[in-house]
């Protein structure tokens, strides 16, 4: 098998594909869709919670299935929590580097 220098397409390393050189991560806009997820999912599962401990056993919807939809909305929330603590970290991480970057940079 043929050897590449790195740097070069190939199994070694390197561009394989049409990819910006500098192609930067959409964080701005996760930031926006968690920071708008978090408390929606946190609302419909507070209100799906309260309408499943006020329904009895022959309304429609069922409790169960209420609490079965508010324990997914829940989920959702963490997930939405979790993605927007990534996306903060990995920003202020950023952000830290091109500081750094800066500062190195002879004037």
């Amino acid at each position: 098998m043929p050897q590449h220098p790195p740097g070069q397409p190939g199994p070694s390393g390197g561009r394989t594909g049409t990819e910006p050189v500098l192609a930067r991560s959409a964080l701005g806009l996760r930031l926006v869709i968690s920071c708008v997820a978090v408390p929606l999912f946190a609302a419909v599962t507070v209100l799906l919670s309260v309408w499943a401990a006020s329904s009895s056993e022959t309304d429609s919807p069922s409790g169960t299935s209420l609490t079965v939809l508010a324990a997914i909305f829940g989920v959702l929330t963490l997930i939405a929590v979790v993605d927007l603590l990534v996306v903060v970290r990995r920003r202020s991480r950023a952000r830290a580097a091109a500081r750094e970057a800066a500062r190195d940079r002879p004037s």
